[in-house]
């Protein structure tokens, strides 16, 4: 199967995620949003599981991309990075254009107790995210922007619990996040910081 084709149905994939969730998908709904039939999908995919499999390693690749990037980006100051990555996971579960999509997630994420593959995909997304939280604590203690006596495993696991929790009530039950994430830069700003790091906590 060409890249084209791949991205064809993973895009097609995500669009139809976000209009009819998890439970309702048909490899049918997927066809209906790319150029292929749903027996050319059942060609390449031999169940819907498969090609979720394969969307959600797709979703790695470009999220282990992205955050490389931003990684990179923000080598000379780790800390206002961390700052800046997290905050930024915050805001976007308010008034998301990507809501449908991150409902769509959540009851995937609602199989994973059941559903050996795609626990083993979303382990492996932890791992990602937390390992690289990991690593702007790491540069900032080294840099000294981040207090000496934090734990860099420990710090970004919970840092990764709590905005994935405050994401799990705003598309549960459509609360803002706005108190969780002052309360997080509260948190960040008291016990990991060495010095005030700009950022927007509003």
């Amino acid at each position: 199967m060409s890249d084209d084709t791949i991205d064809e149905l993973m895009e097609a994939t995500y669009r139809a995620l976000c209009k009819q969730g998890y439970a309702s998908l048909r490899m049918q709904d997927i066809a209906d949003e790319s150029s292929k039939s749903k027996a050319a999908l059942h060609y390449h995919f031999d169940s819907k599981e498969e090609l979720l499999r394969s969307f959600l390693e797709f979703l790695y690749d470009r999220m282990e991309q992205r955050l490389e990037n931003e990684v990179a980006s923000g080598r000379e100051d780790p800390a206002a990075t961390l700052l800046e990555v997290v905050e930024g996971k915050m805001k976007s579960s308010e008034d998301s254009p990507e809501t449908e999509f991150r409902t769509a997630m959540l009851e995937l994420k609602a199989e994973a107790p059941y559903n050996e593959t795609f626990r083993e995909e979303l382990i492996e997304f932890e791992e990602l995210i937390v390992g690289e939280i990991r690593r702007l604590i790491e540069a900032g203690i080294d840099d000294g922007s981040v207090r000496e006596d934090v734990s860099p495993e420990k710090t970004a696991q919970f840092i990764y619990t709590y905005v994935g929790g405050a994401d799990v009530r705003q598309i549960s039950t459509g609360r803002p996040t706005t108190c969780s994430r002052k309360q997080l830069r509260s948190f960040m700003d008291q016990q990991l910081f060495t010095d005030d790091v700009t950022g927007d906590s509003e």
